[in-house]
């Protein structure tokens, strides 16, 4: 026995066999790191997207959509074996699946299951059906965008209206020229909303199955028949968003003065604005308050020819400013100089900035006609004796001092789109919506200047290999000097 242990410990002293047993605990404690941190993404997957504008990582909306699933929703994703894109398709599916165990997908090779595509009527490859409560939506191509809106399509329980007021010279829906309203209009029908005119001057009220009601800057005033008719709306619980141009609409300010919002008959100038190739008259909004529409919203918006939107205390109704312009800003009151485009900042007669461009206001509401659209059921309770209906819904408006941020010039420009539909999806109490939208792609090319050209084949092209060839003639110099 003495003699075996004596073996073994000359081998285990050996040179060899000490390296050897090294070299196997290393290899040990590497298969165990590389199990735990495999184990380790399994349970907690972490994306890092570093690409301009994230387009590898969902946005915002779709990570609030998709984690606020109350039912089922199966993915089904006809794309040949070979097909070019079904790697980008899977990735993109892959993200809709982890941020909900609601949401299920799988890839189907349509010639190798004919009869699934014609179950499902597919007649192209890359198309998506999206099914969920015997519901489904089809889409060409497997984009954020177009996944995202389907969703909200296949949620929806009953088709939403959105009236556009027309009558008073308006923007028109239908136009695609920069002052159309034709983008808008496409935004909103990709949302599966229903978007209709309302000519007020021939309705004696505003329709009952009305989700939003939208006042496009109208370039003459309302008549009181009209007025009264938004005004009954509102009491009971309709929803507003109002944008009114700078010194218009004494009847529509008197109206919005009744729910604490004040319109400043101003017009807002900004020196910020030249910081983003914009003129005075365009200023730009980087300041928002915490509300529901704002909430997380990092994106800078612009509203030209655009005058101040104030809130002042009412009984019955909650106010609160959205956004506010910089402090280079102020409010011109001189119509004339703005006119003959000569402004300049006069301490007793303007605002100086920050000023608030947008607001809100939730009315309370208490009536005996029940909402057309309230979700709540209505309670019954005595009034004198006699047992009367209350309404629990709320009216609500929104206000913005300019109607040409809703424009086709500038609806695409920075976050202007986003605070748009994120306000009527405040407005439609579909606050599952308000979120930074998904983006398109987009190519940006890098145009450097001679000296910028210049650096970048020297620091690229030349300077590596001198830099390798100066350091190997100091270490041959070095080492021959010490020899």
């Amino acid at each position: 026995m003495g003699r075996i242990f004596r073996s073994l410990f000359e081998l285990l002293s050996r040179r060899g066999t000490r390296y050897g047993l090294n070299t196997a605990a290393a290899l040990f404690a590497f298969l165990a790191i590389v199990v735990v941190v495999e184990a380790l993404a399994i349970r907690h997957n972490i994306r890092i997207d570093l690409t301009e504008g994230k387009r590898h990582s969902l946005s915002d909306q779709s990570i609030k959509l998709v984690k606020s699933l109350e039912q089922e929703v199966n993915a089904v994703a006809f794309y040949r074996t070979d097909e070019p894109g079904k790697a980008a398709a899977q990735d993109l599916l892959d993200q809709y699946d982890h941020f909900s165990a609601k949401f299920r997908y799988e890839f189907v090779d349509p010639d190798r299951r004919p009869g699934l595509a014609r179950r499902y009527g597919i007649t192209t490859y890359r198309t998506v059906v999206l099914e969920s409560g015997g519901k489904e939506e089809k889409v060409q191509g497997a984009e954020e965008e177009k996944l995202t809106n389907a969703l909200v399509k296949l949620l929806r329980q009953e088709r939403r209206i959105m009236y556009f007021l027309t009558g008073h010279g308006e923007a028109d829906l239908e136009s695609t020229e920069r002052e159309g309203l034709s983008q808008l209009k496409q935004d909103l029908t990709e949302l599966d909303y229903e978007v209709k005119p309302l000519l007020l001057l021939r309705e004696k009220e505003v329709p009952k199955d009305a989700t939003v009601v939208i006042i496009p800057g109208p370039q003459t005033d309302l008549l009181p028949s009209e007025l009264q008719a938004l005004e009954a709306y509102v009491k009971r619980g309709g929803k507003l968003l109002v944008l009114v141009d700078p010194f218009t609409q004494p009847g529509l300010t008197d109206l919005l003065k009744k729910y604490g919002l004040r319109l400043g008959q101003n017009m807002i100038v900004d020196r910020l604005s030249r910081a983003f190739g914009g003129d005075y008259l365009l200023p730009v909004v980087t300041q928002y308050e915490q509300h529901p529409i704002t909430k997380n919203f990092n994106l800078a918006s612009f509203f030209p020819l655009a005058q101040t939107v104030d809130t002042v205390e009412t009984p019955g109704a909650s106010v609160q400013v959205l956004g506010r312009t910089s402090s280079d800003s102020w409010a011109e009151t001189d119509k004339a100089a703005l006119d003959r485009g000569e402004v300049s900042f006069d301490q007793e007669k303007d605002r100086k900035g920050p000023v608030p461009v947008g607001a809100v206001a939730t009315i309370e509401v208490t009536s005996n006609v029940q909402g057309p659209t309230s979700k709540v059921p209505t309670e019954e309770k005595a009034v004198n004796g006699e047992p009367s209906t209350v309404n629990p819904k709320k009216g609500r408006i929104v206000v913005y001092g300019t109607s040409a941020f809703i424009k086709n010039s500038y609806l695409n420009l920075s976050g202007n789109r986003d605070l748009v539909l994120n306000s009527l999806s405040w407005l439609a109490e579909e606050e599952e919506l308000i979120a930074i939208r998904p983006r398109q792609a987009k190519f940006t090319p890098l145009v450097l200047t001679a000296s910028q050209a210049r650096l970048a084949l020297w620091g690229t092209v030349f300077f590596p290999p001198l830099a390798i060839i100066g350091i190997g003639v100091a270490v041959a110099v070095r080492r021959r000097r010490s020899s």
